[in-house]
């Protein structure tokens, strides 16, 4: 399964964790979301789905860590701060007591590209991306995850279709694969919990 590695070249500073009131708003909702199965584990240990925050205003994002999606419950230690991201380099650099998330690149297309976005969630279920494939905002089959390739279809999408304004967004070469944004936590959480109720009710 082509899952959870990393796929960008990192430059990571190695930090002490950040103080847990840095990550409060961000860890309850990934608490939630990790309690609707929309991030976890596969039974091969794979880790899915990753949650991030807005830092300052050049794009800078706080992430959950690679393949914490096998912890029930993150604390400080499992989140860290991504400082850049150079697209055409295939690099990115983050600073915290972990190495950023695999799907990083695409938080940071949606930061770079849309300023009044705050929240950025990635998560997984395969139903919900069937019903949704197409029918909103979808990129590439070509273009795999955690990719330059993928950052700039992310890009596109926000500049040529209304996903501004639907706030969510699936990878067609990414099975199961969803994103969804908003200025804030609870924006971005709630277009994904909307979505999960539409898709639970057939």
């Amino acid at each position: 399964m082509d899952e959870g590695y990393i796929k960008f070249r990192a430059n990571w500073h190695r930090q002490a964790a950040w103080p847990a009131s840095t990550i409060a708003g961000l860890n309850l909702w990934r608490d939630r979301l990790y309690g609707l199965g929309l991030l976890g584990a596969y039974p091969n240990g794979i880790g899915f789905g990753n949650i991030s925050q807005r830092w300052n205003a050049e794009g800078q994002f706080i992430i959950s860590g690679s393949t914490t999606g096998n912890y029930a419950v993150l604390g400080p230690e499992h989140y860290t701060l991504v400082t850049e991201v150079e697209l055409d380099n295939n690099l990115l650099h983050c600073t915290g007591p972990i190495i950023a998330s695999s799907e990083s690149m695409s938080h940071a297309a949606v930061y770079l590209e849309c300023p009044w976005v705050n929240a950025v969630f990635h998560v997984h279920h395969q139903k919900m991306w069937e019903k949704l494939l197409h029918k909103v905002p979808t990129t590439a089959v070509g273009v795999t995850y955690g990719t330059p390739e993928m950052a700039y279809s992310i890009m596109q999408l926000l500049q040529e279709t209304d996903l501004p304004e639907r706030r969510i967004f699936v990878m067609e070469g990414h099975p199961e694969g969803i994103f969804s944004f908003g200025r804030n936590l609870d924006e971005a959480g709630e277009v994904l919990i909307r979505m999960t109720n539409f898709s639970n009710d057939e």
